[in-house]
């Protein structure tokens, strides 16, 4: 009967769990993004985001009292929570949507990556985080990878106003994203909790969706078919919910330097996914913008030695 050295078997138990965590969070996040197009049409991408969170926000509070979990917190702490939910869950997510209505998910999900490089320059303002040669460099990549990305559909003859739209707004997602990863950063040194936190969170973006909805006057309609209330479902239990918890346990076992790299996986696997699904045309331009965009996000997420 053979020996197993100690510590080998519980370094290994935690390592093919942490696989496992991994593949998860970045399987569901990777995942969304197409699930968001069978959102689009009849109803109002405000709307959509409306009914998207104020399910995730509830089956977390459930989840909260179920496991006694407070959800009392100051009027100080509300006023970071409404921040936080306009522009990580909101605002955000209302951008997301409309610029899956005129480029690709997979494109969609490879500029909202920008979210690593506009977050490394957010925390050098907000906090005088140093930025190292590595991530500069890092940043510099990515951000001409996702421009080599676009390079086809802008230099098309069919290039119009559409794409110039999605990609504004798929630039704006990251941009708002940033600022909630600023406040969900100073949440974080004040140790406030994260599942009750992200709750709230995530019921005042769905309240701040329902109010641009209401001034915006989009109709406020429900698609009842299948494709419709599955896809809704999808992106609210296990877009914002299992994914996120997934997340958090990770980052609790392997650190936030090994979890981040979800970040990268992520929009791999949308564009795998939208080539599948929404037939997006590979160009050799594409495949070294998105590789250029892959290795940005490394060198920018790898912590030194």
């Amino acid at each position: 009967m053979s020996s197993v050295p100690a510590g080998l078997a519980p370094r290994k138990s935690v390592a093919s769990g942490a696989a496992v965590l991994f593949a998860i969070a970045a399987i569901i996040w990777g995942s969304t993004w197409l699930a968001i197009k069978f959102q689009l049409g009849s109803v109002a991408a405000e709307a959509s985001v409306t009914y998207r969170f104020a399910l995730a926000a509830l089956i977390l509070a459930l989840w909260c009292a179920v496991t006694r979990r407070s959800l009392r917190f100051p009027a100080r702490v509300h006023a970071m929570l409404l921040a936080q939910g306009a522009l990580m869950f909101g605002i955000n997510y209302i951008a997301v949507y409309k610029a899956e209505e005129h480029i690709a998910s997979g494109l969609v999900a490879v500029l909202f990556s920008s979210v690593v490089f506009m977050s490394l320059f957010g925390t050098r303002i907000a906090f005088g985080t140093p930025i190292t040669g590595r991530a500069m460099l890092g940043a510099m990549l990515g951000v001409g990878g996702v421009a080599l990305l676009f390079l086809p559909q802008l230099a098309g003859s069919g290039a119009g106003r559409g794409v110039l739209v999605g990609i504004a707004y798929g630039l704006a997602a990251p941009l708002l994203s940033t600022g909630g990863n600023l406040v969900s950063m100073r949440m974080q040194r004040e140790h406030l909790p994260i599942l009750q936190t992200t709750a709230w969170g995530m019921a005042y973006g769905a309240l701040l969706a329902a109010i641009i909805a209401t001034l915006s006057g989009v109709p406020w309609r429900f698609d009842w078919t299948p494709p419709y209330v599955a896809s809704l479902l999808y992106l609210a239990l296990f877009g914002s919910v299992i994914a996120f918890g997934t997340y958090l346990t990770l980052l609790k076992r392997i650190g936030a330097g090994a979890s981040s790299y979800v970040a990268v996986a992520t929009p791999v696997l949308a564009m795998l996914l939208s080539s599948a699904v929404e037939d997006y045309r590979w160009t050799a331009a594409g495949v070294c913008g998105i590789a250029l965009a892959i290795i940005g996000n490394v060198l920018v997420l790898r912590k030194p030695a």
